[in-house]
């Protein structure tokens, strides 16, 4: 009953349209996450959490009291928005029961197909039940597959008085997905001790590295007058930009050239016309000092830019983003010493694996409170082809309360 349960709560949640929006206009920037939210700490209030609740920014919090005195506070944080990069309204999530192998032909766009040879963890998954979209979409399982892991824990807890656990605390943020999923969150209302995300991928996989992140935007002020009295007098800044785009390293140093530990520039949106053109990009390193002398480099161009095209002015701003959660962890590693142990009880082998990207635990560990990341069974994230795998989130369910244990017996 329990499974069924977590799958269809986990369907359920799929099907409510929470594509972030764009940044800056409105928190949470999309009425789906609101419209979720409520509906979770409402169904957080009927199974038992009295406490659940929903605050003027969108963000959930709840709390299952401990049974086990003075054992560490553990929260358990999934984000409510899903990517905008592929929509999220229309949901149509596709159940494949006793999956047999081979390559998944998704029915609302047969073009779009789930190939084992893109997808080899499904070499593993032969009799598992897979949830996919009909291929118009995507999944939504990141990071609902992470809202159903934590919410079905929940439940259990209440149903188990037995099974021993200090406080529970239940973060649910908004607008992860654009790089603001904790501006409005409370550490102090949260009142934890350590924090796990709900955001990562196929079972047992254990996230303490995520990248370092800044941005940039480069700003490249040109002439604009009428071409038909344009010759020496106009300086197009389209031309700049274009300059500037094209002296960025393509053979290095770019996500389509890079993988495992080595970091990139990544220009992802360039707007204006010939009088004034801004740039934006990605600076993405393992090691934070390197985002230094990415940087240099952006500046560096920008200088032999302005070189060969008199007149032209290219100004670097950078700003950080998140840092590496590895850098905070080092204080708590119990943090990390628990997950695997907790894995362990299970007589599972945990995989360290890194990130190359960010969570919401990399501000959360930055900012003191230590947060590694842990699996959902979800796979494909942002992307029509997305999947996941119900026996990956119940084992994801079974490591929380493993978990749990751990850290009340240690403390």
């Amino acid at each position: 009953m329990t499974r069924k349960r977590l799958l269809d709560r986990f369907l359920r949640y799929v099907q409510i349209d929470t594509t972030a929006g764009s940044p800056g206009k409105e928190y949470p920037s999309s009425k789906g996450q609101l419209a979720l939210g409520k509906i979770l700490a409402d169904e957080m209030r009927t199974f038992g959490i009295a406490n659940a609740e929903q605050d003027e920014f969108g963000v959930i919090y709840a709390e299952i009291p401990g049974n086990v005195p003075d054992a560490p506070a553990v929260a358990f944080c999934a984000h409510l928005d899903t990517s905008p990069e592929t929509t999220g309204a229309g949901v149509k999530p596709q159940v494949i029961q006793n999956y047999e192998g081979g390559d998944i032909v998704l029915p609302g766009d047969t073009s779009k197909v789930i190939r084992e040879s893109e997808n080899p963890e499904l070499a593993d998954l032969h009799g598992c039940t897979l949830i996919t979209t009909d291929g118009t979409t995507l999944l939504g399982a990141d990071d609902k597959a992470g809202i159903a892991v934590i919410l079905e824990m929940a439940e259990r807890l209440l149903a188990d008085p037995q099974i021993a656990h200090g406080p529970v605390k239940i973060l649910l943020t908004c607008d992860e997905e654009i790089g603001h999923g904790v501006d409005h969150v409370d550490l102090k209302r949260l009142a934890a001790d350590v924090c796990y995300t709900l955001d990562g991928g196929g079972a047992d996989e254990i996230n303490a590295e995520t990248f370092s992140a800044d941005q940039a935007v480069v700003s490249v002020h040109g002439v604009n007058i009428h071409p038909s009295i344009a010759k020496g007098r106009m300086i197009n800044a389209l031309r700049a930009a274009g300059m500037f785009l094209d002296r960025l390293p393509r053979d290095m140093m770019s996500p389509e050239t890079t993988d495992g530990r080595h970091g990139f520039i990544h220009p992802v949106h360039v707007s204006g016309g010939v009088a004034e053109v801004e740039i934006q990009l990605i600076l993405r390193s393992f090691e934070t000092s390197e985002l230094e002398s990415q940087a240099e480099l952006l500046h560096s161009t920008a200088r032999s830019v302005e070189a060969d095209l008199p007149g032209s002015k290219l100004t670097v701003v950078t700003s950080p983003q998140y840092r590496n959660m590895r850098e905070g962890l080092v204080k708590e590693p119990r943090a990390l010493e628990y997950a695997i142990e907790a894995h362990k009880r299970l007589s599972r082998t945990p995989k360290q694996e890194l990130i190359r990207g960010g969570t919401d635990g990399s501000i959360l560990t930055e900012q003191g409170l230590p947060t590694p990341n842990l699996s959902t069974g979800q796979h494909n994230p942002h992307s029509p082809l997305e999947w996941a795998c119900l026996d990956e989130m119940e084992k994801a369910v079974e490591v929380l309360i493993s978990l749990l244990g751990v850290w009340a017996e240690k403390k």
